[in-house]
């Protein structure tokens, strides 16, 4: 019976470490998973770990190779060129586009679309200059974390969905083990309260030892013929990766940057920045500037370029809304995560992982050791039923 509390009450300290995904209760009196209720605690601490030792965002910038970016821009937006001049006239002047001639549009498309590499070149630099002025990435990993609590709880069951089974099936043992030492106490006790106060003391137990075995020791240690490690810590290289690749995959992608960027709290930044290096491709062009002028005027010819800004921004977004472009840079953010994860020591990853639950760990035992006393308490009824 301790070994089935045991591995019952493991198993329950880590469902109720992922489950619910939202709180469930009223007010104050209710629960919500460790992990997802500590979620963005847990990626604000892993992003200090690592981007704060491997520099800034700008030096992540880099290694997802700017020049691949201006080539995902350029092919997005080229055909796309004649569309968005239409869209833009159409919405501020429709009649003086309708009534242009032929051949007037198509030098503008042209001067547009062989305008437009150099723009974009000058303007994607320019964005890595100040990435990391322009994205608050806690905010923004806090804004995805609330829109997908249950994210953590995947990164946690892939990368140690081994070391929890473990955890689960090693408190039947040491619950099997306490439950002997319990035998002889019985035999020699039979008082009703010994049974659920040794199946809370089993409860309590096998949970404080199942979070212990997770996270401690810290460093390793040898223990006859074995060497002794938290269970987290000992496979510190493959948690890195899985936890660097899905955290790549979902929350520092190309697109939620981008977004970040203009829609972030600096986005008013970001807008000013793709203004000043979009104001000298109308200025550039003879044709459009002499054209507009002569036709609407000096207001109308404002107008025509706020209209422009506001159209770049949005495309802006659509651009990397690219899921084939997300997937193929999502790797070498991952690299860069998993190399900085890799590259910490035990009790700084330690430190990462600990705090969601290093606040919860009195209450996990605490239902535990609940559980066991019901279960104890039921073991002493059936005896007694049994008995008599």
């Amino acid at each position: 019976m301790a070994a089935v509390t045991g591995w019952v009450t493991n198993w329950l300290a880590i469902q109720m470490s992922f489950y619910p995904v939202r709180f469930v209760g009223f007010g104050v009196i209710g629960w919500q998973g460790v992990i997802p209720r500590k979620a963005e605690k847990m990626a604000h601490i892993c992003i200090d770990h690592t981007l704060q030792k491997f520099g800034d965002l700008n030096s992540v910038y880099d290694k997802l190779e700017p020049h691949r970016i201006v080539e995902q821009v350029i092919s997005q937006v080229t055909p796309r060129v004649d569309e968005y001049i239409d869209e833009i006239m159409y919405e501020n002047h429709p009649v003086l586009w309708d009534n242009m001639p032929l051949f007037v549009r198509n030098r503008i498309y042209k001067w547009a679309r062989e305008a437009l590499p150099e723009r974009v070149e000058e303007l994607v630099e320019d964005f890595g200059d100040d990435l990391d002025e322009l994205v608050d990435l806690k905010a923004l990993l806090s804004r995805e974390l609330r829109r997908h609590p249950d994210l953590m709880n995947r990164i946690f069951k892939q990368a140690g969905s081994v070391e929890l089974q473990s955890v689960i099936n090693l408190g039947a043992i040491i619950g099997g083990l306490l439950g002997a030492a319990l035998v002889p106490l019985w035999v020699r006790y039979p008082e009703p309260w010994l049974l659920p106060l040794g199946g809370f003391a089993v409860g309590f137990l096998t949970n404080w030892l199942a979070i212990n075995l997770i996270f401690t020791p810290v460093e390793p240690r040898r223990f006859l013929f074995w060497k002794i490690q938290g269970l987290f810590l000992r496979r510190q290289p493959e948690i890195s990766d899985v936890w660097a690749r899905l955290v790549a995959e979902e929350l520092i992608t190309v697109e939620r940057v981008a977004d970040a960027m203009i829609n972030g709290a600096h986005g008013d930044r970001t807008r000013a920045i793709i203004q000043k290096h979009l104001r000298p491709l109308l200025d550039s062009s003879p044709v459009m500037r002499l054209t507009a002028q002569v036709s609407v005027g000096v207001t109308g010819y404002t107008e025509l370029k706020k209209s422009l800004y506001q159209k770049a921004v949005v495309a802006t977004g659509d651009v990397f809304s690219d899921p084939a472009f997300n997937r193929e840079r999502a790797p070498v953010v991952a690299e860069v995560l998993a190399g900085q994860m890799k590259s910490l020591g035990p009790k700084e990853f330690q430190g990462i992982l600990r705090p969601a639950f290093h606040e919860e760990e009195l209450q996990l035992m605490l239902v535990g050791g609940v559980f066991g006393a019901l279960a104890g308490l039921i073991q002493f009824l059936s005896l007694t039923y049994l008995v008599f």
